[in-house]
C-alpha cells in the first residue's frame, strides 16, 4: 500500500519496517509496541485498532508520494545526518567500502567517475552519489 513511501523514509534515514499484506492488523500492532514503532497506514480499521492500543499512528489519506511524505514529515523530526545512510531495499545502515574492493562489481564509468561507495551487507547493493544521488537530494530539498 505505502511501498514506495517506506522507500523514501529509508532515503530520508527512517528504520522503516515495511510488509505486504502477510501480517495481520494484531501482528503488526504487536510489532509496533515491542519495537516502539510508529504505523503509518490508509488502512481505518487499523488506524481504529492502533488508537485503542495507544499506538502511535500516522494516518495517510492523500496518494501520490509527495503528498505521502508530507503527512509523515510533519509529523516525525528529520536527523539530517541520517539522509542516505540505510539501502533502500533491506533497511540496512550502509558501510562505506573501498574504491578498490568494487573495481568489477560497478560499470566502468561509475568507477571512473566516484570515489565513494557505500554497500549494503545484507543484499550486497553497492551505492554512489550519481545523478540519482542529486534527484534525490533535491526531492528532499523541495519537500
Amino acid at each position: 500500500m505505502l511501498g514506495t513511501l517506506a522507500k523514501w523514509l529509508r532515503i530520508y534515514g527512517f528504520d522503516t519496517f515495511y510488509v505486504d499484506s502477510e501480517i495481520d492488523d494484531e501482528g503488526l500492532m504487536e510489532i509496533a509496541k515491542k519495537e516502539k514503532r510508529v504505523l503509518i497506514t490508509r488502512d481505518k480499521d487499523l488506524i481504529i485498532k492502533a488508537k485503542k492500543e495507544l499506538i502511535k499512528i500516522i494516518q495517510v489519506e492523500k496518494t501520490g508520494i509527495d503528498n505521502e511524505l508530507s503527512v509523515v514529515l510533519n509529523e516525525i523530526d528529520i536527523d539530517k545526518s541520517k539522509i542516505l545512510s540505510r539501502c533502500t531495499i533491506c533497511n540496512i545502515i550502509l558501510d562505506e567500502i573501498k574504491k578498490s574492493e568494487i573495481k568489477n562489481k560497478v560499470a566502468e564509468k561509475v568507477f571512473e567517475n566516484n570515489e565513494k561507495f557505500w554497500f549494503c551487507s545484507k543484499c550486497k547493493r553497492i551505492y554512489w552519489k550519481g545523478t540519482h544521488y542529486e534527484n534525490m537530494i533535491d526531492k528532499i530539498k523541495n519537500q
